[in-house]
């Protein structure tokens, strides 16, 4: 009796000096939820000593590829963070593989640089171009051309719509910038206001209603061109926005702040004075004007400013 009641209490003092690795299962998880930013092996081993580092190791294989927990690399250090479940999942894919797909996934919508995808990931070239080709063929990311750099590909995740940074937004199709489409925009924003200037005038409340009348807001001018229907592509009042501080720039459109609510408003710039003859002459704004003359480099009928007006 007494040889198996020390036998068990061997057994029993072996149990808890060597923990099961179901226990040691929830211990990582429930370190990883305190964390949310990651654990690293250090991290690990420090909250749990008794953790002998082959049953850290089993244990951490299997949590990631349960897909419990998804391996990261910061600064040269192997990091790991609980699985968001809104998250999809790299299925069949290796260590490596699910390194270049946390990166490229960190990266959002306007994408990743090859370059620096093989910075973060410490991964030699040839390497990486064979993981981003089989995360492309498995649909898990997508490279996408920059309207910044027409021959630099970012890498983003399959399923995003792409940054207006990187496509250029509704002011391009195919990399190439819509000048028609701008023009016409600018033109019937600016047709918008100068009726809206036209109406004002006929206003018998004294000249600050009146001023006031004529003033329009982003939104009101997007409502306007959405009902026009003249964009194929859906814009937005950021996209209006763009085109008003054009006409601003141009100085046909003043803008000022509405401080009750902190938006812009945009009215018809009216002239004192209408412009003199020499202002809409290229020569009233030449830059080499005082150089020009009728023998020389410089001279009218080699201007080609003048011949674009004269057209």
């Amino acid at each position: 009796m007494d040889k198996t009641g020390g036998e068990s209490s061997s057994s029993d003092s072996r149990k808890s000096s060597n923990p099961s690795d179901t226990e040691m299962e929830h211990r990582i998880i429930a370190l990883a939820k305190t964390n949310p930013k990651g654990v690293s092996d250090k991290d690990i081993q420090k909250e749990i000593p008794e953790l002998i580092p082959k049953q850290r190791a089993v244990i951490i294989n299997k949590l990631l590829a349960n897909g419990m927990l998804e391996l990261f690399h910061q600064n040269g250090v192997l990091i790991y963070k609980l699985k968001d479940p809104s998250r999809g999942n790299v299925k069949g894919a290796d260590n490596e593989e699910k390194v270049v797909f946390s990166i490229i996934e960190e990266a959002g919508n306007k994408g990743i640089w090859v370059r620096d995808i093989r910075y973060k990931s410490n991964l030699a070239p040839t390497q990486l171009n064979k993981i981003l080709k089989s995360l492309e063929n498995k649909k898990l990311i997508k490279a996408v051309k920059s309207v910044s750099a027409s021959k630099k590909k970012v890498y983003m995740l399959y399923n995003l719509e792409p940054d207006r940074s990187v496509t250029g937004g509704a002011w391009y199709s195919d990399h190439d910038f819509e000048t028609e489409f701008v023009d016409v925009l600018n033109q019937q924003c600016y047709r918008f206001l100068l009726q809206k200037l036209e109406m004002s005038k006929s206003c018998k409340d004294g000249p600050i209603s009146a001023r006031n009348m004529s003033y329009a807001s982003s939104n009101d001018v997007w409502k306007f061109i959405s009902e026009l229907g003249i964009s194929k592509v859906q814009l937005s009042v950021e996209d209006m926005e763009a085109i008003l501080d054009t006409l601003v720039f141009d100085g046909k459109v003043e803008k000022t702040l509405r401080i009750q609510d902190s938006k812009n408003l945009y009215r018809a710039a009216e002239p004192l004075l209408p412009p003199p003859g020499l202002v809409k002459m290229p020569c009233g704004i030449c830059p080499v004007m005082h150089q020009c003359s009728s023998v020389g480099f410089v001279t009218p009928k080699k201007c080609v400013y003048m011949k674009d007006w004269l057209e």
